[in-house]
This record gives structure tokens, sequence and C-alpha cells, in this order.
């Protein structure tokens, strides 16, 4: 709605931010899709079918400490979130 009530009234954006309430922050954000993320959700599926009873943590450590990526626990655990891994049903072992 900004962005049309600036083109149609030729208003600043100032302007239009004080009419919308909205900041002017707001206003000019642009979101950033990182590459990335494609690579840590590869990875992440990758993990998760070789090692099937590492949970969050250890993928993570892994990624971490042994290929030495330096992602941010919080972006990881929302990829991992967001493939539905944790959701994965782990086998119990049996007692004889």
């Amino acid at each position: 709605m900004a962005l049309r009530a600036k083109a149609q009234y030729s208003a600043s954006i100032r302007v239009v931010c004080y009419v919308f309430s909205i900041s002017e922050t707001c206003y000019r954000y642009q979101a950033i899709l990182n590459d990335e993320n494609s690579e840590i959700a590869d990875w992440l599926l990758r993990l998760s079918a070789t090692y099937k009873r590492w949970g969050f943590g250890l993928c993570f450590f892994y990624l971490r400490n042994t290929q030495g990526y330096g992602w941010n626990h919080k972006r990881v655990y929302r990829i991992y979130r967001a493939l539905e891994l944790n959701l994965r049903i782990k086998p119990r072992r049996r007692i004889k």
C-alpha cells in the first residue's frame, strides 16, 4: 500500500511512512535469501540419512567442528525444523 501511495500521490517516503504508521526501516527492508541455506539443508539431509541416531546437536557439532563451517546454531536449527528432521521417530532397541 505504501508503494502505491508513494507512486500515486508522488509523496516522499517519510510522509508515506508517517501516514501508514510504519518505520522507514521497515519500508526499506529487503530480505536476503542466502544460498548457504540450501547447502545447510543438503548437509543436514545427508547426515540424518547416514547417521540415523544423530539428533540436531551431533549434526551441528559435526558441521561446526569437523567440517569447519561457522554457521549459527539458531540458523541451522531453523532449517533443521523446516525439513521436519526434529519429528523423526527413532526406533527403540528391543530388550531381550
